[in-house]
């Protein structure tokens, strides 16, 4: 993406205010959050992580100054809620990460696995440390919002009475789940891991590490969760919803002959299709019609549909509360501010 000094302008003059403080930051120190610093090295090493692809570029370029503002903004939201997590004893234990990392790496050699990493300009410790920050937050985030979320008998039965409409399946249908692995480097993607094959030769080997998982009774919705990379389902345990039988005849003839003769519960075999390689579930086959609120499958729909609602509205909410409780010093945004005015 080109951004134009005009939209680095407009951003930064909502970070004016920094340019009323006329102390001088410390030197190399790019934000502090509660005397905590965190330096400009940290920045580049986390900006590396998050575009490899950019390359080298003027330190006062427009995209990579907002790409860098945003980055620092999300570190400092990490910072702070590590911070929380440290002072409520939710910091996650070596053995915790030592897990997390041997999962992470285990569909590679070490040799590719490695190669990820110097791609990223990251060294193993450096990997370990966004372990620990992300599943100390996890542990953070499960105290302080999903243990306390609660979904009423009265919730589901009023979201089935606003939304009965959209339970009455037209047409035969099909509830599918899948983990897709992609050959591109490029590709959008989302999982838990924030792994991402990086050529077909990687794919390849990835799915069928899946696979063996699976095969060795791993749950098929954590495995999507953690290493899928179909942004669009991921997120969801690779539950790609209800899908009529109409849709189908978009996809290939033998990804639907794979489909039409599996039995609800039964996983695939690895399929390569266009996108990539991937691995089905049949979750259900449902037959046209109403389905009531008295079906078990509705209710556990539309409760996770309220938890995942309610979970979002809370973390938006809890994030700016924390936020309000912290001192911070964004000492890069300033900076940019003054550049912006020619100061």
């Amino acid at each position: 993406m080109i951004h134009s000094r005009g939209s680095l302008s407009i951003l930064v003059a909502t970070l004016a205010v920094f340019t009323a403080c006329k102390k001088a930051p410390p030197a190399n120190v790019a934000a502090i959050v509660n005397n905590r610093a965190i330096t400009f090295a940290d920045v580049d090493k986390q900006y590396n992580v998050q575009f490899p692809q950019a390359g080298p570029a003027a330190a006062n370029d427009d995209g990579v100054l907002i790409n860098k503002l945003e980055v620092l903004r999300a570190m400092i939201d990490q910072e702070i809620m590590m911070q929380r997590a440290e002072k409520q004893g939710l910091l996650a234990t070596d053995t915790d990460v030592e897990a997390d990392f041997t999962k992470l790496k285990s569909p590679y050699t070490q040799e590719e696995f490695q190669k990820q990493l110097t791609a990223k300009k990251m060294s193993p410790e450096d990997l370990k440390s966004d372990i620990r920050k992300k599943l100390s937050i996890e542990k953070l985030i499960n105290k302080d919002i999903t243990s306390k979320i609660n979904i009423t008998e009265k919730d589901i039965a009023d979201f089935y009475s606003a939304n009965r409409a959209s339970f009455n399946l037209v047409e035969p249908t099909v509830h599918l789940a899948q983990i897709l692995t992609t050959p591109s480097a490029e590709a959008e993607f989302r999982n838990l891991k924030n792994d991402k094959a990086q050529n077909d030769d990687q794919a390849r080997r990835k799915i069928m590490n899946i696979e063996q998982r699976l095969r060795n009774g791993e749950d098929f919705s954590m495995l999507a969760q953690n290493y899928s990379e179909d942004p669009g389902s991921s997120s969801n345990g690779g539950d790609l919803g209800f899908i009529a039988e109409s849709a189908l005849t978009k996809a290939s003839a033998d990804l639907r002959r794979v489909i039409s003769e599996m039995k609800p519960g039964q996983v695939s075999n690895i399929l390569k299709t266009n996108e990539g390689y991937r691995i089905l579930k049949l979750l259900s086959r449902e037959p046209a019609g109403q389905r009531e609120l008295s079906d078990p499958r509705v209710q556990q729909t539309i409760r996770e549909t309220l938890l995942n609602r309610k979970d979002q509205l809370i973390r938006g909410a809890y994030l700016e509360a924390v936020r309000n409780d912290a001192k911070v010093e964004n000492y890069l945004a300033r900076t940019t501010a003054q550049l912006a005015e020619g100061k």
